[in-house]
């Protein structure tokens, strides 16, 4: 059988011969249809089972038993992906009665190609003229694939299945959607693949509510609403100097194994119970790296407000390609419907390498450092979606923490510059603090918030104070003063005040502090309470003092949490409480 039809011919496939009235009511069909006088060539085809195909012009009118059974069975399929709900289950039953009462289903004009090449995951595709950028497209073989690339003569389409079942030749039909995935409320607690399908073992996803197109345009101007609530990630050393707000972009940029992870999985920790959903995104990790992941989100009771989307190193470049846009649209579903949402995309600089391959391949030029010049845009359109909406565009927010990993700190590289020009400012983390055993490694001097102050309670702005100014003259003393055995009183008070400081930003993971057990370090730090102890024993006096406070001192931490304010009064009660915590503990040490 021919498969590929010169200009003006068409194909009739039939089991039985038509009759010349038959075949000329073909021909007018198709000579109305294309505007010209168009040659029928005639092919027997006994797999039809009845009746007969026409096709011409790149379209394919399926008239047979075969083909009819095929529509059939998808619409059967169809209640599966449109979530099972009550409303959709008994529309679909409507539908399924009246279609089994009379078999007679339309013989829909479907355009359609042919598999030009396929290999590597990437099939080219003639014909289908029409299709447009970000369509799905079946394969003969049930393959399903999303066109990419658009070319004068052909379409270049990445596949999300096998490429070993689709052979050159084969058909392809246009379904005019674009890629999307199911979204709903079924997906929080559930571990799922780029095409949003579980792969944690729990079965089909209930509870869903239609799809989503993996690919939307961003809020505009008038629908963004300015960033002022707190999104608190319950690390001292971010909370107190890089202040993240619900609709902020903040990058965690650093070295490989500088604890980027980390920063972002404590952050998911510490929105148990504040209303906020997660979503992890992990793009060309490993499977037990991700596995470990899920399994300390569940231990920590964190899994039942998460979604974890995974397009692992195992997999193709065309899912990690389009996981973290997956993502998106699941966290879009619950932002418009009113809901906070933290995205966190683990890692973006693997996607971006995954783009490249999927680019190359297609035959795209590539640009500098051998991406390809959109790479820009690739980052842009995914992050440039969160946000905190106005009340009338749904009130929600999207929060997201993209993750890139430098190469030997080179901050100014061509991926980690891009995505800092995007995003709202970064927290840094450098692999010689790392090293030094300062955890969070965080470079109060590369690191920022754009948003600042405004996305901090005026509690913490006050309790912060002029703590990265401390840290940075301290750091800036703790240089000339190395070398020097003769310090004077002051000098040693602000050596021993920075070293106090050090030692209190250092956090243990996966143990976020509240924001009022924050603000009392603070408060206590800037007292100078924590000096006069050896650094060595810095972090222990914190950690009595906090269950002191818990304690003993419940109150106030109340009123900070519920009052989110500082004022002298309070501040003045947290260093009496704190006095009276560091006579206990003097006489205790004395009694011994």
């Amino acid at each position: 059988m021919s498969t590929d039809r010169e200009e003006g011919q068409a194909q009739l496939l039939y089991v039985t011969r038509p009759d010349d009235d038959q075949l000329g009511k073909i021909r007018e069909f198709v000579n109305r249809n294309t505007g010209t006088d168009t040659k029928l060539e005639l092919i027997e085809d006994k797999s039809l089972e009845s009746g007969f195909i026409l096709r011409f012009g790149g379209r394919e009118y399926d008239w047979s038993r075969k083909g009819r059974v095929a529509q059939f069975a998808d619409s059967v399929s169809a209640v599966n992906k449109a979530g099972k709900s009550p409303a959709v289950a008994e529309s679909f039953l409507v539908k399924l009665n009246d279609d089994v009462a009379d078999f007679r289903l339309k013989a829909t004009g479907a355009e359609v190609g042919r598999v030009k090449s396929v290999g590597d995951n990437i099939a080219v595709v003639t014909g289908a003229d029409h299709a447009f950028y970000g369509e799905i497209v079946c394969f003969e073989s049930g393959v399903k694939g999303m066109v990419q690339d658009i070319r004068p003569d052909e379409l270049g389409v990445i596949l999300f299945g096998s490429d070993r079942n689709v052979m050159q030749g084969d058909k392809v039909v246009r379904t005019g959607q674009i890629a999307g995935i199911p979204v709903g409320e079924g997906f929080l607690g559930r571990v799922v693949n780029a095409l949003g399908e579980p792969i944690d073992g729990k079965g089909e996803i209930q509870n869903t509510s239609g799809y989503r197109p993996v690919e939307f345009p961003a809020p505009g101007i008038v629908e963004r609403e300015q960033v002022s609530v707190p999104l608190e990630t319950g690390i001292l050393a971010i909370d107190s100097m890089f202040p993240i707000g619900r609709g902020q972009r903040e990058l965690i940029v650093g070295d490989r194994q500088t604890g980027k992870t980390t920063i972002a999985t404590d952050t998911i920790l510490n929105q148990k119970g504040k209303g906020v959903i997660c979503i992890y995104v992990a793009i060309g990790q490993k499977e037990s790296s991700v596995a470990q992941i899920v399994e300390n989100f569940r231990k920590k009771g964190a899994l039942s407000y998460t979604i974890v989307v995974a397009a692992t190193a195992a997999e193709t470049a065309s899912r990690q390609y389009v996981a973290p846009y997956a993502g998106t649209a699941l966290a879009e579903y619950f932002m418009y419907s009113g809901r906070d949402v933290l995205i966190v995309y683990d890692d973006l600089s693997k996607h971006a390498v995954a783009y490249r391959a999927i680019s190359l391949l297609l035959g795209r030029s590539p640009g500098r450092e051998a991406y390809p010049g959109d790479v820009f845009y690739l980052h842009s359109r995914l992050l440039e979606r969160s946000s905190r909406l106005t009340k009338e565009a749904g009130g929600g927010s999207i929060t997201a923490l993209p993750i890139i990993e430098t190469q030997a700190g080179d901050v100014s590289a061509y991926i980690p510059t891009n995505v800092i020009s995007i995003t709202d400012g970064q927290i840094y983390l450098e692999e010689d603090l790392f090293n030094a055993g300062q955890r969070p490694a965080v470079n109060v001097g590369l690191s920022v918030s754009r948003v600042g102050g405004a996305a901090q309670t005026r509690a913490m702005k006050k309790a912060a104070g002029s703590i990265r100014i401390d840290l940075a003259q301290y750091r800036e003393m703790e240089v000339f003063t190395q070398f020097s055995s003769d310090l004077d009183d002051a000098t040693k008070r602000q050596l021993a005040y920075g070293r106090s400081l050090m030692e209190l930003l250092k956090q243990r993971d996966g143990s976020p502090l509240s924001m009022a057990q924050q603000v009392v370090t603070l408060v206590a730090a800037t007292g100078h309470i924590f000096d006069s102890y050896p650094p060595a024993s810095v972090k222990q006096e914190q950690q009595k003092l906090l269950a002191y406070f818990d304690a003993q001192q419940s109150a106030i931490l109340q009123r900070i949490t519920v009052g989110g304010t500082l004022d002298d009064t309070l501040k003045a009660a947290i260093l009496d409480a704190c006095g009276q915590f560091k006579q206990a503990e003097t006489k205790a040490s004395n009694g011994k």
